[in-house]
């Protein structure tokens, strides 16, 4: 690319970048990485010219910036659950919602193969599982299984299970997408089929009262999983205007907070998993209770919130460049 092409192209987001004075330390980073990719690539076709100087001091000028601002406020872990993660989700909300159908599909499918297929359930649950199942329905204690350790111990398993397949679903990502789509199908096609299981042998009702107490934040949060991991995937095979390396980098970013961000709704779902949901005595309306308010959580706080947060940056920041201008 000719030097004049490379200017012409680029001077208006250079401009933005030295005119922009109040910038988070995420965006400090974000504009420090952009620039430094210039400066590469000036450096490489135009080491002499008074661009790569230009760009030299600019990338100096944001070098300085970012460690100023090195020192973060002590409020920082708060306000990554509070404001990062929500305009994360909010950036990322199609790789969520792709992540969301898929897993609804591949439960489909594992409940319609449980219902044509007699054999499917044990396929996909083992015949251990299901025997103990039924044997458990026969004693009249269908879901006796989430109480057979002690509430602590079952805590600390569940939340290190759970935790492993999500990091599992998310990693998996790596493979062009392809690897977080597998995973989703094997945990679709499992709840699928397991959550039939149980409606074949009249307990569908009582089984969504004690099963997703839980089961709302876990299944929530193996969605959100399934989307960080589309997101690493997805920025190999569209980096857009990025170099693959840049768009891996920020996709990568961008689903390890979403995956270090829901551990504490993972955290949650085991919690109830072993200390409540062993309660199959459990009033309806409070079972109810419990697993309206996880799902109106998990509405609020990846979907609702997010965007009402992003509406109102979007109407500050016009505010400030009609008060600037």
């Amino acid at each position: 690319m000719r030097e004049a092409l490379f200017i012409k192209q680029n001077t208006q987001r250079w401009k933005d970048y030295e005119n922009s004075k109040s910038k988070t330390p995420d965006e400090l980073a974000e504009s420090f990485i952009s620039i430094t990719d210039d400066l590469a690539y000036a450096k490489t076709f135009y080491p002499q010219s008074n661009t790569t100087k230009y760009l030299n001091g600019l990338a100096a000028t944001f070098h300085q910036s970012i460690y100023k601002n090195k020192k973060e406020k002590s409020n920082r872990f708060i306000n990554f659950w509070r404001y990062e993660l929500p305009l994360i989700f909010y950036k990322h909300r199609r790789p969520l919602l792709y992540s969301f159908l898929f897993f609804i599909v591949f439960s489909l499918i594992g409940a319609l193969s449980a219902k044509y297929d007699n054999t499917f359930v044990r396929l996909i649950m083992g015949d251990d599982y299901v025997n103990m199942t039924n044997e458990n329905i026969a004693k009249g204690d269908a879901f006796g299984v989430y109480k057979q350790e002690g509430p602590f111990l079952m805590f600390v398993m569940i939340a290190l299970n759970n935790i492993k397949v999500e990091l599992v679903v998310f990693v998996m990502g790596i493979f062009l997408s392809v690897g977080t789509i597998y995973q989703l199908l094997q945990n679709g096609v499992m709840l699928g089929s397991f959550q039939y299981y149980f409606f074949s042998k009249g307990l569908g009702f009582k089984s969504i009262l004690v099963l997703w107490l839980h089961g709302t934040l876990e299944i929530s949060a193996i969605i959100i999983a399934g989307g960080a991991g589309l997101i690493l995937g997805n920025s190999i095979l569209f980096p857009k205007t990025h170099t693959r390396m840049v768009s891996l980098r920020h996709g990568a970013k961008d689903g390890l907070k979403i995956a270090i961000g829901i551990i504490p709704i993972f955290l949650t779902a085991a919690f109830f998993e072993g200390f409540v949901t062993r309660h199959t005595e459990m009033a309806v309306w409070q079972s109810l209770v419990i697993l309206i308010s996880s799902l109106v959580f998990i509405i609020w706080y990846v979907i609702v919130y997010p965007a009402n947060l992003n509406r109102k940056l979007n109407r500050n920041n016009q505010i400030i460049n009609e008060t600037t201008y």
